[in-house]
C-alpha cells in the first residue's frame, strides 16, 4: 500500500503540485517525513480546507507565513455559522464573508496561535485538501496509502527556498 501512495504523490508532484521557484513553498509529509507534495507560494497565504465531522460541512482553516518557515493561523472560514460559534468557538463576532469567499462565514481564531509544523488528519473522511491562490487544491487524502484508517497523518511546514 505504501507504494500506492508513492505512486500517487509522484503523480501529484509530476502534474505541476511541486514547483522549484523562489520564495516560501508548503510542503506535505508523511509521518517518517517523506516529501509527498511541495506547492509554492505565490503569496504567503494558504489554507486547509475539510469537511467538519460534527457538522458535515465545509470549513478551513487560513494561514500565513509569518517567516522563519514559520506560519500563524489567521482565519477561519465556514460553510455553516455553528461551525465557527460551537466547533470552534471563535472568541469575537463572527461575519458573512466577503463576495467571492469560498466558504459563508468568517471568524478570527482564538489566540491566533503559530506553527513550526502542523501535524493534520488525512482521512477520506476528512477530505482535507490543501489550498494555495492560483495552484491546483491538493487532496491530502490520496497522498497517503492508507487514507481510510484513523490516525493517519500528514505534516505541513513551510521551506523557505
Amino acid at each position: 500500500m505504501r507504494a500506492v501512495g508513492a505512486v500517487l504523490a509522484a503523480g501529484l508532484l509530476g502534474a505541476g503540485c511541486a514547483v522549484a521557484s523562489p520564495g516560501p513553498a508548503v510542503t506535505v509529509r508523511d509521518g517518517d517525513g517523506a516529501l509527498l507534495a511541495q506547492v509554492s507560494l505565490p503569496s504567503a497565504e494558504f489554507a486547509v480546507s475539510y469537511r467538519n465531522s460534527l457538522y458535515g460541512t465545509r470549513a478551513e482553516e487560513r494561514y500565513r507565513v509569518v517567516g522563519g518557515g514559520r506560519f500563524g493561523l489567521v482565519e477561519l472560514a465556514a460553510d455553516q455559522l455553528a461551525v465557527l460559534e460551537e466547533y470552534y468557538a471563535v472568541p469575537g463576532p463572527v461575519r458573512a464573508a466577503p463576495d467571492g469567499d469560498r466558504r459563508a462565514w468568517v471568524a478570527d481564531p482564538a489566540g491566533h496561535p503559530v506553527f513550526d509544523e502542523l501535524a493534520i488528519a488525512a482521512t477520506a473522511l476528512g477530505e482535507r485538501t490543501l489550498l494555495v491562490p492560483g495552484q491546483a487544491p491538493v487532496p491530502l487524502p490520496p497522498l497517503v496509502a492508507d487514507a481510510v484508517a484513523d490516525g493517519v497523518t500528514v505534516v505541513l511546514d513551510v521551506e523557505m527556498r
